[in-house]
């Protein structure tokens, strides 16, 4: 791991494909991008559902978000990462604040990414744990 918070790769893809339109709708900031480990935050306002606690289709937007930037960082220039499979347990509810996702590497394949992303809250307590699994083709 490096002392950089984005590695060359991840800068490389940011300028050329960004976080795309979902991430930037629902507030997605990223804050950390390499193959191996991505950190991003998101705003509990504006993400909630009707009965005032973050969506757990929001925690799954930024776990996706961060666990498919990471492989497409590893999958390398001319290629591509899609998500293939995604699960995820919500452990507690956020109603206000911002969340922190933190994503890490579990295998960093030829064709295949497994990234595990633990989504927690401004006091450190975990929300959510999701996996997801991306497999990597040619462009």
């Amino acid at each position: 791991m490096t002392d950089q918070p984005f590695s060359p790769a991840a800068i490389e893809f940011l300028e050329r494909r960004g976080a795309g339109e979902l991430a930037e709708k629902m507030g997605i900031e990223i804050l950390e991008l390499s193959a191996d480990r991505a950190v991003g935050t998101m705003p509990v306002e504006g993400n909630r559902q009707p009965v005032g606690i973050l969506h757990g289709g929001a925690h799954v937007v930024l776990a996706e978000s961060l666990g498919s930037m990471a492989a497409s960082v590893h999958a390398g220039e001319g290629r591509i990462a899609m998500g293939i499979e995604l699960n995820a347990s919500h452990s507690r509810a956020a109603s206000s604040g911002v969340v922190t996702g933190t994503c890490t590497a579990l295998h960093l394949g030829r064709t295949l990414t497994t990234h595990e992303i633990v989504m927690t809250d401004e006091q450190g307590r975990r929300l959510s744990t999701v996996r997801i699994t991306n497999i990597l083709r040619d462009a």
